[in-house]
């Protein structure tokens, strides 16, 4: 496929994840997830571009849920900034995510990943203010409000 992508010169997300879905669980050990997720997307990174993928059609996406338990996400989400330091555009996908499930479930019942839009547009309006390039989201309607509430308040608290 990355053949492909350099021949067709097409933007491609690179997502960080160790294992397929059916195995990803076995494949959670990090010394860091911050500095580890780092360098193995930068790594994903200089493989892609030694195939010929221009640099500048690659994002990349932390991969949250794949191979991380719930507060490995919450400490990339945390550190987006050192993500950032990679020099790409970044992709977030926490849309109806069991680790958002379990936050708002405040030790009660886990509401089902259709209950967990608000939760979801509170994490893209999050990544948005941290200079998320996109957030892959399943309700587009309450994530694009909560965006665009913090931009305007992003926006009244920078001068001029």
């Amino acid at each position: 496929m990355v053949a492909l992508v350099a021949e067709a010169r097409t933007p491609y997300v690179a997502m960080h994840w160790r294992a397929p879905s059916d195995r990803m669980h076995r494949h959670t050990a990090y010394r860091d997830v911050v500095t580890d997720v780092v360098a193995e997307l930068r790594a994903r990174l200089d493989r892609l571009v030694a195939a010929g993928v221009e640099p500048g059609r690659v994002l990349l996406d932390p991969g949250l849920g794949f191979a991380k338990r719930p507060e490995h996400n919450w400490q990339l989400l945390a550190r987006l900034d050192a993500l950032q330091a990679l020099g790409r555009p970044l992709v977030v996908g926490a849309s109806r995510k069991s680790f958002l499930g379990t936050a708002v479930a405040g030790g009660g019942a886990v509401p089902a990943p259709r209950d967990r839009d608000a939760a979801s547009a509170a994490v893209s309006a999050l990544a948005a203010v941290a200079g998320v390039y996109c957030v892959r989201v399943h309700d587009v309607r309450s994530s694009l409000q909560a965006v665009r509430v913090a931009a305007a308040w992003s926006g009244a608290a920078s001068p001029g």
